[in-house]
């Protein structure tokens, strides 16, 4: 896999170029595509992000949401757009992770685009039914193992992050369980609550809500560390060191975008992450800030492709 971006250094971690690196048309507005629909938590952080950085480069930012085909359809836009950094994607894990292997034909490449900066990772949240269900992860394992394949949890999808996500859990602890398909979350919570599932796992945007209102138990998060909104919650990896399974969101843009087009919106969006209003929406969301440079980003991708491309590989999908 190759990335096309430059090797060359930032000039002090969080520094914004001057104005004139954007070496057309600077007073054109740089469009971040969201390829889902607006109002959920990608659409409202990216708006906060471009808000502050519109602030910082002195140049408008706005979004454009494209939704459809698991994120493709924005995605395959932004590559076809010039090179020029005036049009970005906030791509998701579906987008480079998950639609690279499984879909057949896909009409973009990872190489169509230049890393810019990886904004959040995100851990999944494991669910119990708060009466009857295992209290934690070992009870969970026990009950698993006592009734192979008998248990079940809801998913949108056998090749959707959050399937794709317990398959790997659930493959590190020894434990099968059978996966439910949904069409979203909320209706994989409306059976979970109507007691015709055994476990949820769901990322943040649902599972704090669900763990807030007591309508399951939470028992714990598929990361190394502890959920900084939900400290009483454990890791996955107090129980299997190591384990960590973590999607992503991040800026793209078109490959040979110039380096220095790269750098002037990476340094932005380093800053913007800094911002108190999106620090704290991104944390109540179970999200961790990440940031870095484009370099940090390109290797968080391709270590992500070796952690998640085995086993999607044996998934048994058409392709």
């Amino acid at each position: 896999m190759t990335f096309r971006i430059s090797r060359r250094p930032m000039l002090g971690a969080l520094a914004i170029l001057p104005a004139p690196a954007f070496a057309q048309g600077a007073a054109r507005p740089i469009t971040v595509v969201v390829p889902f629909a607006p109002g959920g938590s990608t659409d409202i952080v990216t708006r906060l992000l471009a808000e502050r950085m519109t602030a910082l480069l002195g140049q408008t930012v706005q979004v454009e949401n494209r939704p459809g085909a698991n994120t493709v359809i924005g995605a395959e836009y932004v590559a076809r757009a010039r090179p020029d950094g005036q049009t970005l994607l906030m791509a998701a894990g579906t987008t480079l992770t998950i639609n690279p292997v499984i879909v057949p034909n896909l009409p973009y490449k990872v190489d169509d685009f230049a890393p810019v900066m990886l904004a959040t990772t995100f851990p999944f949240g494991i669910i119990t039914k708060l009466d009857g269900g295992p209290v934690d992860v070992p009870a969970w394992v026990a009950a698993a193992k006592a009734r192979p394949g008998l248990m079940t949890y809801g998913t949108n999808g056998p090749t959707t992050l959050t399937n794709v996500a317990m398959l790997m859990v659930m493959e590190r602890l020894g434990i099968t369980m059978q996966d439910v398909t949904y069409r979203g979350d909320s209706a994989q919570l409306a059976a979970f609550l109507a007691g015709d599932l055994d476990m949820l796992i769901v990322a943040g945007g649902t599972a704090q809500p669900v763990h807030r209102n007591r309508q399951g138990r939470l028992i714990a998060w598929t990361s190394e560390r502890r959920v900084e909104s939900t400290p009483e919650v454990p890791s996955i990896a107090q129980f299997a060191p190591g384990l960590e399974v973590l999607s992503w969101f991040g800026l793209l843009a078109p490959a040979r975008t110039p380096a220095d087009v790269v750098l002037r919106v990476n340094a932005a969006a380093n800053e913007a992450l800094q911002d108190a209003r999106i620090r704290e929406r991104l944390t109540t969301d179970g999200q961790f800030l990440a940031g870095g440079t484009p370099d940090d980003f390109a290797t968080f991708l391709k270590r992500t492709d070796d952690q998640w491309r085995p086993i999607l590989q044996r998934l048994d999908v058409p392709r």
